[in-house]
């Protein structure tokens, strides 16, 4: 029997009817977050921006009391790096992803492992967080202390790497302040962590959000490895594609997949978006050759960008002089009247949350980027 081939327009399309781009959904933040798996939060600001794009009525005080009663939590999650998830899912995926962490610690450390007693290590930290919540910088300082000769960087990676942590919120306006304090998770939550998910699970999740995908965008995802091992135990309960270079695509048999030419509003995305990090191929929401001009080397920030016709389109930018607030557009090329209205329209709006206590609101567009060729959408083909 012949295999289905999608292309890019139809995995686009999947991928943002899962995401909540196609259109706001009206649903709570702890059922969106957990919709999303997961959302990066690197900074504190950008998970209420990308729940602002996908949930209807969104407020960022509904966030923020979540976090206040520990329904969410922000901790080192997939791949190590801080996430906002819901507690539930954290308590149930953990155990799934800390043996990457583990194995994170060795490849990062190599040598420099072998003289960490890491057991001890993390025992000492759970004791000295556990007095009261405390800055990774003070973990370092203490660690400094008790062990005087020995290697503090490696350390305190070996702590954040093996010891679950969570960040502690506050009322400040995005929940957490710039040094967020760390709370052990099982004294945080007060709940034990759940065993028995295994990858099979995680991977069951990650299509339902963001398939249908290869193998080696979810291990791009989740840093899991042997994904195809897993893929393979779970063949019989997935449907297969393949993609416009042959690929073998995975996914749910009864996930969205709306028709290529679904029309796809424009949204704006915050800074690490899950979007433009979950797959390796990622020619579903970014041209190739854009990739690099979201990417800040110095630090590998992605930048906060634009959807037009469910593609990133851009860059946007907050200017803020005492009580006025401007956004600034930047498109990598020449964008519709039509687009530029719709971005007008949704980026006041954006302004008006991000920044809900200027008084004056404005949104000026850059001078377009270099022209690039890209393949026209369907709903264009066949317009003279």
């Amino acid at each position: 029997m012949a295999t289905t081939t999608l292309t890019r327009y139809d995995l686009s399309r999947a991928t943002l009817a899962r995401q909540m781009l196609l259109s706001r959904e009206r649903t709570t933040a702890v059922q969106g977050i957990e919709r999303l798996v997961a959302l990066q939060a690197q900074l504190a600001r950008p998970p209420f921006i990308g729940l602002w794009s996908r949930i209807a009525g969104f407020r960022r005080e509904d966030l923020v009391q979540l976090a206040l009663r520990r329904d969410v939590v922000r901790a080192p999650f997939l791949r190590g790096t801080l996430h906002l998830v819901s507690a539930r899912d954290y308590l149930a995926m953990y155990p799934v992803i800390a043996p990457m962490h583990h194995a994170a610690v060795r490849s990062i450390l190599r040598a420099r492992a072998d003289a960490l007693d890491i057991d001890r290590l993390v025992a000492e930290a759970r004791a000295y967080f556990d007095e009261e919540p405390r800055t990774m910088d003070e973990l370092r300082d203490h660690l400094a202390q008790r062990h005087p000769d020995g290697d503090v960087r490696a350390m305190a990676l070996a702590v954040r790497m093996h010891l679950p942590v969570v960040q502690v919120p506050t009322e400040a306006a995005w929940g957490y302040p710039g040094t967020a304090d760390f709370a052990p998770a099982a004294s945080w939550l007060g709940e034990p962590f759940r065993e028995g998910g295994g990858p099979e699970a995680l991977v069951l999740r990650y299509l339902a959000s963001f398939g249908p995908a290869t193998a080696t965008d979810v291990q791009a995802w989740s840093g899991l490895t042997r994904i195809k091992d897993v893929l393979q135990s779970l063949r019989e309960r997935l449907c297969t594609f393949r993609d416009e270079r042959g690929r073998e695509l995975f996914d749910l048999p009864d996930a969205p997949r709306p028709p290529a030419d679904t029309a796809a509003p424009v949204r704006f995305l915050p800074d690490y978006d899950n979007l433009l990090l979950a797959h390796d191929d990622r020619t579903r929401v970014i041209a190739d050759e854009h990739r690099g001009r979201i990417t800040l080397s110095a630090n590998l920030r992605i930048l906060p960008t634009f959807l037009v016709d469910g593609f990133v389109a851009g860059t946007w930018t907050i200017e803020r002089k005492r009580a006025s607030a401007t956004l600034v557009i930047a498109p990598f090329a020449a964008l519709s009247r039509e687009a530029r209205d719709r971005l007008a329209e949704e980026g006041e709006a954006l302004l008006r949350f991000v920044e809900e206590d200027a008084g004056a609101f404005a949104v000026r567009f850059e001078k377009a980027g270099p022209r690039t060729r890209s393949r026209p959408s369907p709903r264009a083909a066949g317009r003279s």
